[in-house]
């Protein structure tokens, strides 16, 4: 019963720990970043189907466009706004999307041209590398 018990519950425990150290070593550095966002459109899935486009320019401006999806009848369809990279996370501040104030995100690698990203307030995602 005990061994059942081990089986059933501590080795899932002691495999879930196992995995922010596995997301850890996938996490992109600061100069990972720049290779794989900065200068290209990065597409967020939506919840309901589609992607987000944003893209990341080279001279630090970030422009968002979500006519596509039809968010216009919510929020501002489109905005711009600055991003940077700040100890290994991707920052952005829209000028009027989520009241213009700042964000950071830690990314991972998740595949060819995919990346996982989580935001500082633990919202998580992925998001498809553009061209």
């Amino acid at each position: 019963m005990r061994r059942q018990i081990l089986t059933a519950f501590l080795l899932p425990a002691l495999s879930l720990l196992a995995l922010p150290a596995q997301a850890e070593g996938n996490r992109l550095k600061n100069q990972d970043i720049k290779e794989k966002i900065v200068g290209r459109t990065i597409y967020l899935a939506a919840p309901m189907g589609g992607e987000f486009p944003l893209n990341y320019r080279t001279n630090g401006q970030v422009d968002g466009d979500g006519q596509a999806l039809g968010i216009g009848k919510l929020v501002k369809p489109s905005d711009s706004g600055r991003w940077w990279i700040a100890e290994d996370r991707l920052c952005q501040k829209f000028k009027t999307w989520y009241d213009g104030n700042s964000m950071c995100f830690v990314l991972s690698d998740a595949g060819p041209k995919k990346v996982k990203w989580i935001r500082d307030n633990g919202e998580t995602g992925i998001a498809r590398i553009g061209d």
